[in-house]
């Protein structure tokens, strides 16, 4: 790669990363914070930005880089960077979503599992040294109707694995042509509230954008059978948090699991503290393959823009 492409990785890429992003496609900077005017100032010779899911990639910086050409982000998620700015600077986003599909859909189902089965609870207990094997009788996958919104590729995983597990799914997916839901073998919902009303479980995986902020409001919830759970691993604000612990308090959800929150790391601690709420620090991605196969897709996708004759589909 020429020696023109320098980059800039923000504080939170894994060494590992960085350390190819340097041997594979140009000399390599690492900010020390998430800070705007550490990250302008740094920014000011640099051809690539790679981000995860911080630091907030804002029109002030984008216009304070003048060499930029690429933000990178090694992960699903765009929603921390001003794709308007880069689009009127002519700076491409970039980002590697099919890297954690396998890693998100196995939190996913382990996740539910783990809701159903008590598991975090009785773990909990037994190490205090209650042996609460009669207290709590969990509920299997199998025979139930789980119900998926957002069916990409992390969406079409999860439904593969469940069907597996002998339930029934159904999907909802607006902008999914009809021959995905044919092929994947499994029922396409005409519209959202018709899935959440057959719904035994509901997970959620879509991107965060103004349409699905708040989708999964308290009259969304109200909708979902009295008993079910709700497990979300895509974006925190999909889901009306203030609803969705109402629903848990007053029963209406016999319980849901978290992996992402409205605010990082969540504030409300009252949620989080609810006995039938289990909840991970979005680590649905944090696997070691996941950041591996990010790496690789990144690195391929720099070179196919930067030097294409060296970074086609086998140029690692």
């Amino acid at each position: 790669m020429s020696e023109e492409t320098r980059v800039l990785c923000a504080a939170g890429v894994p060494e590992d990363m960085a350390k190819r992003l340097n041997e594979a496609v140009g000399p390599v900077t690492i900010l020390n914070s998430d800070d705007e005017n550490e990250i302008i100032q740094k920014i000011q010779d640099k051809q690539v930005f790679v981000v995860r899911s911080k630091p907030k990639v804002t029109a002030n910086i984008i216009n304070n880089a003048p060499t930029l050409k690429v933000v990178a982000r090694p992960g699903v998620g765009t929603d921390n960077i001003d794709k308007e700015a880069c689009k009127n600077k002519g700076v491409k986003v970039i980002n590697t979503p099919e890297a954690s599909a396998a890693s998100v859909s196995e939190l996913t189902i382990g996740l539910a599992i783990s809701l159903l089965r008590y598991a975090f609870t009785t773990c909990s207990l037994l190490k205090s040294g209650d042996w609460a094997k009669s207290k709590y009788t969990g509920r299997t996958i199998e025979g139930k109707v789980w119900g998926i919104i957002g069916f990409g590729g992390i969406g079409r995983r999860v439904a593969a694995i469940v069907k597996a597990m002998n339930a029934q799914v159904v999907a909802y997916d607006p902008y999914i042509p009809e021959e995905q839901f044919v092929k994947s073998e499994v029922k396409r919902a005409v519209r959202l509230e018709d899935l959440l009303s057959v719904s035994d479980i509901v997970s959620l995986h879509v991107i965060m954008s103004e349409e699905t902020k708040g989708m999964i409001s308290a009259e969304a919830i109200q909708l979902m059978k009295k008993g079910s759970y709700l497990i979300n691993t895509s974006r925190g604000k999909v889901i009306d948090h203030k609803a969705l612990m109402q629903a848990l308090a007053n029963g209406h959800l016999a319980g849901a699991a978290l992996d992402v929150f409205e605010t990082e790391p969540p504030s409300d601690k009252e949620l989080i503290c609810l006995d039938n709420l289990i909840c991970t620090p979005h680590i649905g991605g944090s696997t070691e393959e996941a950041f591996i196969n990010a790496t690789d897709i990144m690195i391929r996708k720099l070179r196919q823009m930067f030097k294409p004759e060296e970074g086609g589909p086998m140029g690692i």
